[in-house]
């Protein structure tokens, strides 16, 4: 069975030879007012759309374009709920018409922000297709009041969209600075006109890994591969700060996964068994390392992410039991794992979401490192059964 397994590694590896990143997400960080919302959101669009044809230029294919307001209390403060949703709404048709990903902004960044800011989030979650977040920990501490609060909106969000998929666009971040350009947990307060680049880049890492087994070559290895691109990506974003009025604020290094461009093959291919073996905690750590050693201006998480339903090979694995919650959580204390959508019993309590979020919180405090948790509670679904989400980006999977 061991040969069986080595021999699906080495095949699927030869569909990596040469590989090269795409560009995951060019992000920009605006401030809005609701008056003037439209223009502001076209002009940002104008800059990413540029963005993008100076990337398609100097060789990487670009997946999304992506907006993040500021927090979400500022641009919707003194209105009343029904104004503020429509307002939202509207945010996510223009979202749609001009071709761009949309982002709410941080939900609550303090344990004293507006319990009505989370109920607004809610419903914006629940009917539309917008990503934010939610800040449980940060340099002042953990924020045990807004872990309940998150956990509140992921019960409800669950029970008022469709599969509980409402859930996939919300993030609770632990210790993740603002600027990071991946989604949902991109957040700011500051001036505007700001841009980040992610790279989608675990096919880099399983060819890598499929060549150097043992750590230090390995690490070596792959800090040099992700040099390569990453320097490539740095220079597309100078030239376009240079040329325009927006500030460069950093390029995240994690190798990104999604579908067969999978983190979990990358890991297999070094440990040469299913992820969760013994060798995967070693694997987490030698990417983050090689990561965070890249000579580039770096936001955001930095490390490595392990989404369960993102990942085609990280899905089937939890479907087979190679690895659990527990599993990522160890994991992350040696990159910025976290929780990243993993599928949970429709009829979990809000008291046991808050658990989860604060083991979360404790571990990205203790180590100061950024951690994010996205989890997706099944309506109807219990042990056993099978996730029904509807998202292309998504595999599905058994809820454990």
């Amino acid at each position: 069975m061991r040969k069986a397994f080595l021999l699906a590694l080495t095949l699927a590896s030869l569909a990596f030879s040469q590989a090269r990143p795409k560009v995951r997400a060019i992000t920009a960080f605006i401030r809005i007012d609701a008056a003037h919302y439209e223009a502001q959101v076209a002009e940002a669009v104008k800059f990413l759309n540029a963005a993008r044809e100076e990337y398609r230029a100097a060789g990487f294919e670009v997946e999304t374009i992506r907006v993040v307001t500021q927090p979400l209390a500022e641009y919707t403060k003194g209105m009343k709920h029904a104004d503020a949703l429509a307002l939202l709404r509207k945010y996510g048709e223009l979202a749609a018409k001009l071709g761009f990903s949309p982002n709410l902004g941080a939900v609550q960044l303090t344990d004293d922000d507006d319990r009505s800011t989370v109920d607004l989030a809610i419903d914006v979650f629940a009917s539309t297709k917008i990503n934010g977040s939610l800040v449980v920990a940060a340099d002042d501490g953990i924020h045990w009041k807004s872990i309940r609060e998150a956990a509140r909106l992921v019960k409800a969000v669950a029970a008022k969209s469709p599969n509980g998929a409402g859930n996939l666009n919300f993030a609770t971040t632990a210790m993740v600075k603002p600027y990071g350009p991946f989604y949902p947990g991109a957040w700011h307060t500051g001036p505007g006109k700001t841009f980040a680049v992610g790279l989608e880049s675990a096919n880099v890492v399983a060819e890598v890994f499929a060549q150097f087994h043992e750590p230090g070559p390995a690490e070596t290895k792959l800090a040099e591969a992700l040099t390569g691109h990453l320097l490539r990506a740095e220079a597309a974003a100078v030239r376009i700060a240079k040329t325009t009025q927006w500030t460069y604020a950093g390029l995240d290094p994690t190798p990104a996964p999604l579908g067969d461009v999978s983190i979990g093959r990358a890991i297999e291919n070094f440990i040469g068994a299913p992820f969760g073996s013994g060798g995967t905690m070693t694997a987490a750590s030698v990417i983050t390392r090689a990561v965070q050693s890249t000579p580039v201006k770096q936001v955001g998480y930095a490390g490595l992410m392990v989404p369960v339903l993102e990942d085609n090979v990280l899905a089937k694995r939890w479907e087979e039991g190679t690895y659990n919650m527990d599993s990522l959580l160890a994991y992350s204390a040696v990159c910025a794992g976290g929780l990243d959508t993993i599928p949970l019993p429709g009829d979990i309590g809000e008291e046991r979401l808050a658990r989860i979020l604060g083991d979360v919180a404790s571990l990205a405090y203790k180590w100061r490192k950024p951690l994010a948790a996205r989890l997706l509670p099944a309506p109807g679904k219990k042990a056993g059964d099978r996730t029904a989400f509807d998202d292309a980006r998504m595999a599905n999977t058994i809820v454990r």
